[in-house]
C-alpha cells in the first residue's frame, strides 16, 4: 500500500483548479487565505515569493513553490515593487508592458472538512523546490505536460489537467521528502523506518481492525516500546491515536464521496454500533456524520 497516495487522497476533495498569468514588470500580486494547499509554478522569467512574515523567496523558471495551508502571500517581479493588483477571479490572463516578462500558473487543491493530517500540518508554510537539472526529473516532466496542456488546450485537455495537478502534487511531496537528508525527522522519518512504515501499512489497510500495540508491534517486528517511541518520533503521535485520526479521516472521505450507508461506514472505521461511532465522528468534527454528509464542501478558492 502506498502511504503517500493513501493519505492525499483520505485528505483531497474535489478536482484541483489552476490558471496562468502572464505579467510584465513592474508587477506585484497580493494572494488572499486559500482554503486548501495553494500552488505556483513559474513557467518563464523569475519573481518573488513575499511571506507575511520572513524573508522573501526568490523564484525562477521551473521553480514550484506548494502552500500546504494556504497561506496569504504576495508574488512581485522585485523587492522594490508594490502590489499593484490582487488575485481575484476574472482578471485579464496577459497584462503587457516594457518590462521583463513572467509567466507563472497557479492553482490549488481542495481539502475536506475534517481532522487535519500530520503529513501537511508539519510541512513548513511554503515548501520551496528549485528547479534543477537532472534533480526530481518526473516532476519536471510532469511540470512540462501540465504547461504545455494549460498554454494549449486541445481535445481532452479539460481531463489531462486534473490527473496532471494530482500527479504533481504527488510528486512534489515526494521531491520535498527525498530531499530530507538521510535522516529526516517527522513524515518523511516515517517514510523511510521500516517498523513505523509497516505499522501505518497494518492501520490504513485495516482501519476496521481492533489493533492493539502489541499487534502492531508483532507486524513490525520490533519490541511495543521501541515501536511506540519511533512511531511517536516520526507520526507525532502514539500508534492508537494516529488508528482513530485514520478511522475518522477514512470515515470522512466515505461520507464526502460515497454514498455508503452510516451503518456500513462505522463497520469500515472499526464500529460495531452506529451510534458509537457517530458520537465519535462527532467529537472530532463537531457535526454529526449524517449532517456532515449533507454540508456542502466549501470549494477552494483560487484566483489566478
Amino acid at each position: 500500500m502506498d502511504l503517500l497516495s493513501e493519505t492525499i487522497t483520505a485528505i483531497r476533495t474535489g478536482d484541483p483548479t489552476c490558471g496562468m498569468f502572464v505579467r510584465h514588470a513592474p508587477w506585484g500580486r497580493a494572494y488572499p487565505v486559500v482554503p486548501g494547499t495553494g500552488f505556483h509554478v513559474v513557467l518563464d522569467g523569475s519573481c518573488w515569493l513575499v511571506p507575511p512574515e520572513g524573508e522573501p523567496i526568490a523564484l525562477g523558471a521551473g521553480d514550484v513553490v506548494l502552500l500546504p495551508r494556504g497561506a496569504s502571500h504576495a508574488l512581485v517581479d522585485d523587492l522594490t515593487s508594490g502590489v499593484t493588483e490582487h488575485a481575484r477571479p476574472g482578471e485579464p490572463r496577459e497584462i503587457t508592458g516594457p518590462g521583463a516578462r513572467s509567466e507563472v500558473m497557479c492553482g490549488a487543491y481542495a481539502l475536506g472538512r475534517q481532522r487535519s493530517h500530520p503529513l501537511l500540518g508539519e510541512l513548513p508554510e511554503f515548501v520551496h523546490l528549485p528547479a534543477r537539472p537532472g534533480r526530481h526529473p518526473a516532476l519536471s516532466g510532469v511540470l512540462g505536460l501540465l504547461a504545455a496542456e494549460v498554454t494549449e488546450p486541445r481535445a481532452g485537455t479539460g481531463a489531462a489537467i486534473p490527473a496532471l495537478l494530482e500527479t504533481m502534487l504527488l510528486f512534489a511531496l515526494r521531491a520535498w521528502y527525498e530531499d530530507q537528508g538521510p535522516a529526516p525527522a517527522g513524515w518523511a522519518g516515517a517514510f523511510t523506518d521500516p517498523p513505523v512504515t509497516a505499522a501505518l501499512r497494518a492501520i490504513h489497510g485495516a482501519p476496521e481492525r481492533a489493533w492493539t500495540v502489541p499487534e502492531l508491534s508483532t507486524v513490525a517486528g520490533v519490541s511495543r516500546a521501541t515501536l511506540t517511541r519511533r512511531f511517536a518520533a516520526t507520526v507525532g503521535e502514539p500508534p492508537l491515536a494516529y488508528l482513530t485520526r485514520w478511522r475518522m479521516l477514512t470515515a470522512a472521505r466515505l461520507l464526502r464521496d460515497f454514498d455508503t450507508p452510516l451503518a456500513s461506514v462505522a463497520r469500515r472505521v472499526g464500529y460495531q454500533s452506529e451510534f458509537a461511532f457517530a458520537k465519535a465522528f462527532k467529537r472530532e468534527y463537531g457535526l454529526a456524520p449524517g449532517q456532515y454528509r449533507r454540508h456542502d464542501e466549501a470549494p477552494a478558492v483560487v484566483a489566478v
